[in-house]
């Protein structure tokens, strides 16, 4: 495989599921840890991705502020976080989960509505502070220079004291029969601690991350009460979740 192709290939990979491991990008591409390394320094070079110990991270994860046009499908993660604001309540108690696209969705909350809402996100926490009726309360924990959420057993710890109406989570891979997961057990470690806390789970999901998993388990895909994503509930790619007692927006 050429180099071009090679980065590519990181770069889709990067830009899909927010992180990755260079130990997963050397196995998609049957090359050395060390010849995606050298790809990936060059991609961090041309301000493509971040290189970060391990792995790497696209430079729409990154952002804190205003919206990043590096944020990759944004605009489907904009209709995705469209249907799910239709899921707030007036006096609603959610928390809401780091990502590009629970982040759309704390941009999108109405500035008259009220609510209370939990986070270990920074960027969905800064965001928050913009809704003058929002009432925002952080978890806070040790706090991951990547994903830029809290982690940890503090924040795992706070979670159990909590119970809110809906929690808005979204994962690196979902399948149906695998449920959700991560590469990373420390992630999640923390998602079980919100599913715990939450009265109903709504998953926010980019349609490419369907069928798709990893080596750490979440959750069973029953634990979700309602999937969102950006095609139509009807759409056929969503037969194999239909099966499930799952609410499809």
């Amino acid at each position: 495989m050429l180099k071009e192709e090679r980065q590519q290939t990181i770069l889709s990979e990067v830009a899909l599921h927010n992180r990755v491991l260079l130990t997963d990008i050397a196995e998609i591409l049957e090359v050395s840890i060390d010849t995606v390394r050298r790809d990936v320094k060059e991609l961090d070079a041309e301000n493509k991705l971040r290189k970060v110990h391990g792995g790497a991270i696209s430079l729409g994860f990154t952002n804190q502020s205003k919206r990043n046009t590096n944020t990759y499908a944004l605009e489907q993660k904009i209709v995705i976080a469209e249907k799910a604001s239709h899921l707030l309540r007036n006096g609603g108690v959610i928390f809401i989960d780091g990502g590009t696209t629970c982040l759309e969705l704390a941009r999108l909350i109405p500035d008259d509505l009220q609510l209370t809402c939990f986070t270990l996100s920074l960027p969905v926490a800064f965001e928050l502070l913009n809704k003058p009726n929002v009432e925002v309360i952080f978890i806070g924990g040790k706090i991951s220079k990547d994903a830029q959420i809290s982690m940890g057993a503090n924040a795992v710890h706070n979670l159990s004291e909590i119970n809110v109406d809906y929690s808005f989570i979204g994962t690196g891979y979902v399948d149906v029969l695998h449920g959700l997961t991560e590469f990373d057990w420390d992630i999640v470690q923390v998602k079980k601690a919100v599913i715990k806390a939450a009265k109903k789970m709504v998953l926010l999901c980019i349609s490419e991350k369907l069928n798709s998993q990893h080596r750490f388990k979440t959750c069973d895909i029953n634990a979700i009460n309602t999937m969102v994503t950006e095609l139509a509930p009807e759409n056929n790619l969503l037969n194999l979740f239909r099966n499930h007692d799952i609410r499809l927006l």
